[in-house]
């Protein structure tokens, strides 16, 4: 099931381009354009469901799972020092896309991040040496 006004439902399909560095039957993960710290993904449900209060248990527990991958090469191969797992479920806590996802970030003893961050357009080249190292 996918909706076609859905930008994650889109870059599924494969009709949007996105950096796809792990991918399972459940579950999707992508490097995140507009990243918090170097090396931010998502980890997305193949189908579209539209938030926390929507999801199955199936799918909760796959995208969990994939988080997890993510988060082991995050501190591997980037050398993360730690990791931020954030959910957003509905507008008011920041959710822009409604098709359930998972940010999995990166943090660094020495980055700037604070909770919140205002989303802004990444460096292309910088993600696509991030999403190298994850893949």
């Amino acid at each position: 099931m996918s909706d076609p006004d859905c930008i994650f439902c889109r870059i599924i399909a494969g009709e949007i381009p996105a950096t796809v560095i792990d991918q399972d039957e459940r579950t999707i993960a992508f490097m995140d354009i507009n990243p918090a710290t170097r090396g931010h993904a998502l980890v997305a449900t193949r189908e579209h469901v539209r938030d926390l209060l929507d999801i199955g248990p199936e799918d909760l527990a796959a995208t969990i799972t994939a988080a997890q991958r993510l988060a082991r090469r995050m501190t591997e191969r980037l050398g993360a020092d730690g990791i931020n797992v954030l959910n957003n479920t509905g507008a008011a806590s920041w959710q822009e896309v409604f098709h359930y996802h998972l940010h999995v970030i990166p943090r660094y003893h020495d980055d700037p991040l604070r909770l919140p961050w205002r989303p802004a357009p990444g460096d292309p080249d910088e993600i696509a040496v991030a999403a190298e190292a994850l893949r």
